[in-house]
């Protein structure tokens, strides 16, 4: 199992002893920007219960090293430390910022986002930023499938698209399988120097069957985190179960968040299926010192943003903010370029055209979402959402098309950022 921490000032990993060294008395939890692997110092492992010997429960692991505790816990097991290390912030605090990233991203050039797996305490933040007019853009979430404000919602018979044209809950998220930057996706083929590791599942193939059952059944959309092969056969086999018993209300239209490594099987089967995938956009560029540990032939098949619009299905762009940079701009430089920060190109079949990158950053994303008759086009009876650039994204230098900065971001006919 990976565990590096690349970023930090040595290029090193980290460990447990890291920790310990900096609060020895209080416990740490130190997440990956991710969150599918956190470390924590040995206090914290105490308080949980945690010991060499804990077994790993499914779908997560306790990573050892040398016959000890390292520090790094992946995925579902992080879980036990939920109790003893909550989250305690304030309502007002959660609602400062979403005032906050409203700011950052429509300076970024945002003028609608999609909050998926929003948790309750993050839908009452919306809530409250939109009633106080701080909310600059339209959000239209999924919220945590495992949550309880699922179960009120479908328990209250509502279903999926209550909301107006600033906050929508449109449906529910669920996760499969593990990370593509953080190296835990569930795969056929191992990774790169790593013979036995082929990523880890989070989910049953029955239990992700039961999800999207349920969200049929109750008239949400759902979105299933799944970012390997193997996980993305899962989740597809349970969509093709759902479709097959016939029209609905509204068009069978499920998500497969992230969506990453591809097989020509795959893309036939979300094709006929009308699946919408979200690869992630910014992530070629951003994380290019993840992708040796995937090998240059998978990186031809990962965020496959070219395969998905040859095959005629509607792709979306996707950051996966916090995990990934939301910069539109960066987005449009990484599926143009395909290069990464050191200059080095992976998967370079995959690229696509301006044009192509900004369809799938518009109204694909509008199309993800229901709401291609709203907005994702500057198109007369549509919402007056657009943004001024300072430079044609044609007209530049693919390499430096993130450098090019957003003049104006207007949303509903109102200027929420301006330059000026």
């Amino acid at each position: 199992m990976y565990c590096e921490g690349t970023k930090t000032r040595e290029g090193r990993r980290l460990t447990r002893e890291d920790l310990d060294e900096a609060a020895p008395n209080h416990p740490v939890q130190l997440k990956h920007r991710g969150a599918h692997l956190i470390w924590y110092n040995s206090r914290a492992f105490a308080l949980a219960g945690v010991t060499v010997d804990t077994p790993d429960p499914p779908g997560g692991k306790f990573i050892r090293r040398d016959g000890a505790l390292d520090g790094c816990v992946a995925e579902k097991a992080n879980e036990i430390f939920y109790k003893v290390m909550p989250m305690n912030a304030s309502p007002s605090q959660f609602q400062a910022g979403v005032a906050l990233i409203a700011k950052q991203m429509t300076a970024a050039g945002l003028t609608s986002v999609h909050e998926v797996e929003c948790s309750p305490p993050f839908l009452a933040a919306y809530q409250d930023a939109y009633q106080a007019g701080e909310l600059r853009f339209r959000v239209y979430v999924l919220v945590q499938g495992y949550s309880s404000i699922y179960t009120a919602l479908k328990n209250g018979g509502i279903r999926g698209g209550i909301g107006d044209e600033w906050l929508r809950i449109g449906g529910a998220k669920w996760l499969a399988d593990g990370s593509a930057q953080e190296r835990t996706m569930r795969m056929s083929t191992p990774y790169v120097g790593r013979p036995n590791d082929y990523g880890i599942l989070t989910m049953t193939q029955e239990e992700i069957d039961q999800a999207a059952d349920d969200a049929d059944a109750h008239g949400f959309q759902i979105g299933i985190h799944a970012n390997g092969d193997v996980a993305i056969d899962m989740v597809l086999k349970a969509y093709e179960r759902v479709k097959a018993r016939g029209p609905r209300r509204q068009p069978y239209r499920p998500r497969i968040e992230h969506c990453s490594l591809m097989t020509p099987d795959l893309l036939a089967r979300i094709k006929r299926a009308g699946v919408v995938p979200t690869p992630f956009y910014t992530y070629v560029h951003y994380h290019g010192d993840k992708w040796a540990e995937y090998g240059d032939e998978k990186m031809r098949s990962m965020f496959a943003h070219a395969s998905f619009l040859e095959h005629g299905i509607p792709v979306a762009g996707a950051s996966d903010y916090i995990p990934g940079p939301f910069e539109p701009m960066m987005a449009l430089q990484s599926l143009v370029t395909r290069k990464d920060f050191a200059g080095r190109t992976w998967g370079a079949n995959q690229r696509i055209t301006v044009d192509q990158a900004l369809q799938v950053c518009t109204i694909n994303g509008a199309y993800a979402s229901f709401e291609e008759h709203l907005k994702g086009s500057i198109t007369p009876g549509k919402l007056a959402d657009f943004v001024v650039l300072e430079k044609d994204p044609h007209d530049v230098d693919p390499d430096a098309i993130k450098t090019i900065k957003v003049v104006r971001t207007v949303v509903g006919g109102k200027t929420v950022h301006s330059l000026e």
